[in-house]
C-alpha cells in the first residue's frame, strides 16, 4: 500500500516533521464516503510518491490527532506543509477533483 497509517503517538514525527507535503485522511471502518476515497487515494499516493507523503488516520483509535485538526465530519483530508495545515476538505470527491485540490494546494 502506498499510503499508511499514523497514530496519535506518530503523528508529530510523521505528518508535522515530513519533509514532503503529506496528506492526512481521517477515515473509520464504518464510513462508506472513506472506503470509497480510498482507492483513489492510494493511486495518488503511488502517482505523487516522492512529491506527497499520503497517511491514514483512524478517527475512532486516535482522538488527540482527530481533535487537534477539529475535525466535524469524516472524511476529512489535510494537507500539511512544513507542519502546518494549508487546506483541508470533508466528503468524498473523484479521483479528478482530489487531484486538482492537491494540484492547486502543494
Amino acid at each position: 500500500m502506498a499510503t499508511h497509517a499514523v497514530t496519535d503517538d506518530t503523528f508529530e514525527a510523521e505528518v508535522k516533521n515530513a519533509d514532503l507535503p503529506v496528506l492526512v485522511d481521517i477515515w473509520a471502518e464504518w464510513c462508506g464516503p472513506c472506503k470509497q476515497i480510498a482507492p483513489a487515494l492510494e493511486e495518488i499516493a503511488t502517482e505523487m510518491e516522492g512529491k506527497l507523503k499520503v497517511v491514514k488516520v483512524d478517527a475512532d483509535s486516535n482522538p488527540q490527532a482527530v481533535m487537534s485538526m477539529g475535525v466535524r465530519g469524516i472524511p476529512a483530508l489535510f494537507i500539511f506543509k512544513d507542519g502546518q495545515i494549508i487546506s483541508n476538505r470533508t466528503g468524498a470527491a473523484p479521483k479528478a477533483a482530489l487531484q486538482n485540490w492537491i494540484n492547486d494546494t502543494i
